[in-house]
């Protein structure tokens, strides 16, 4: 079954899938499939408690009647039903704004507002929650359920193995068909990591005209105490046919970023120099800051950059470089004040509003030539009077109306101090060898703490 970033088994009724996301992945069975285009995930860190979460919702298309997935993790979870939309409002919530200036329709000549920059843009049901069970007489068997219950639609079971080969048995006799070795489960077996098993019934979802089915299930959150800030992607690799997308929201203390070659410093810094000496006052958010204190290591990055073919253009999605490989790109970043939150319970606006300088005026104002000159007199003195109070104009989005109401259902989730990161990657199968470590921002002796809410300039060539 697929799941973005947990270990995927997929139910007796599946086939192998072509791709898989993130901290999961998905077994099949003959003559079914069950594809996975995409992950999309939502983790958050507590680096003094020592505990991490992660919020995945499974996206699905095939012919499997049925299908299970598996997500590792290196201590027993604590598992949570997400509102549906979770990530559509997430989306929603980290649109980036545009800087728009007030404009006059009725002016006969141009405005003297700054321009706007151009930007870069069958399965037997399972039995309620039990306590785990009681030791068995003699040996533990080498596969214990730990834990079994309801969350949401889907059944789970959380277990723990003692050996690789055990495990596959097992997931064999309880009608999961794993198209991966043993090999693959070992990796995990060997760290002692548990599994969570969850079983998924796709007649419930959308059939299509053809008999195949797609359809998301409502996001699980998973919260469990871990050394590190993790994310399971070794176990996704199983699935994958060549290379899979996965989108990620980070919240923690600081600002994240992934390690060595998949940090996002080699899209993110490129972007701010193409913008930097484009907007009064310097780069919003931090970048001139972020890029004086990574001077010293710019030449570092040029070079590594460089070594694996990565090549930066204004205005462009990154191109692959050597081996098809594809940088990680950062989309949002912001540390949440307490305005951000007010957004977000609905007490403040979801964007700015742009001045009408016409308001009171129409066509018909500025028919008669005497009355006109009044009227553009008064219209000059608003356009005046903004670029005096918003030189860098208006901080702007759009989304529906219907949708920025809804954003009250992330109000809980997103928490104020706290830094949220969004950045994408798209993983070739020969990078998920290891399973991924989420780092403070930062390159050398130089932490990043510069955020990113708005589109940015672009220097002209």
């Amino acid at each position: 079954m697929r799941i973005r970033s947990t270990l995927v088994l997929a139910a007796a009724t599946l086939a192998a899938g072509s791709r898989a996301q993130a901290a999961c992945c998905y077994f099949s069975a003959k003559n079914a499939d069950i594809l996975q285009p995409a992950q999309k995930v939502f983790l958050t860190y507590d680096p003094k408690e020592k505990v991490e979460t992660f919020t995945v919702q499974p996206k699905f298309e095939g012919n499997a009647l049925d299908f299970g997935m598996v997500i590792p993790t290196p201590t027993q979870p604590k598992l949570h039903e997400m509102p549906r939309d979770f990530f559509k409002h997430l989306a929603v919530y980290t649109i980036l704004k545009k800087r728009e200036f007030p404009h006059s329709n009725l002016l006969p000549q141009p405005n003297f507002g700054l321009p706007g920059g151009g930007g870069i843009g069958g399965l037997q049901p399972v039995a309620p929650a039990s306590a785990p069970a009681g030791p068995p007489i003699g040996a533990p068997p080498p596969v214990r359920v730990l834990e079994a219950g309801l969350v949401g639609s889907l059944d789970y079971k959380i277990i723990e193995a003692d050996r690789a080969d055990a495990l596959f048995s097992w997931l064999k006799d309880h009608k999961y068909s794993y198209s991966g070795d043993e090999a693959s489960l070992n990796f995990y077996v060997q760290k002692k990591w548990l599994f969570t098993v969850m079983k998924i019934d796709t007649m419930q979802m959308k059939r299509n005209k053809d008999g195949t089915f797609a359809g998301e299930v409502t996001p699980t959150r998973f919260q469990f105490a871990s050394e590190k800030f993790i994310y399971p992607l070794k176990i996704t690799q199983i699935s994958v046919k060549d290379k899979t997308e996965a989108l990620f929201y980070v919240q923690a203390p600081f600002k994240a970023d992934l390690q060595g070659d998949f940090s996002y410093q080699m899209t993110w810094v490129p972007m701010l120099q193409a913008g930097s000496g484009c907007t009064p006052g310097g780069l919003p958010g931090g970048g001139e800051q972020w890029l004086k204190e990574f001077a010293p290591q710019q030449q570092n990055l040029i070079a590594k950059a460089k070594g694996l073919g990565f090549q930066f253009v204004a205005g462009q999605r990154p191109a692959p470089g050597k081996g098809g490989r594809i940088p990680t790109t950062m989309e949002w970043a912001r540390k949440l004040s307490k305005s951000d939150v007010q957004v977000l319970r609905g007490e403040a606006p979801y964007s700015e509003k742009v001045p009408d300088v016409d308001e009171g005026f129409t066509q018909a104002d500025v028919k008669d030539n005497q009355r006109a000159q009044a009227v553009f007199k008064v219209i000059q003195a608003r356009l005046n009077k903004s670029r005096q109070e918003r030189r860098i104009g208006y901080l702007v989005r759009e989304a529906p109306k219907e949708d920025v109401a809804a954003l009250t259902q992330l109000a809980g989730h997103m928490q104020e101090g706290k830094f949220v990161t969004k950045f994408r990657k798209i993983f070739l199968k020969d990078e998920m060898n290891d399973d991924l470590v989420i780092v403070p921002a930062r390159y050398g002796d130089a932490e990043d703490k510069s955020e990113y809410e708005e589109i940015l300039p672009v220097s002209p060539p």
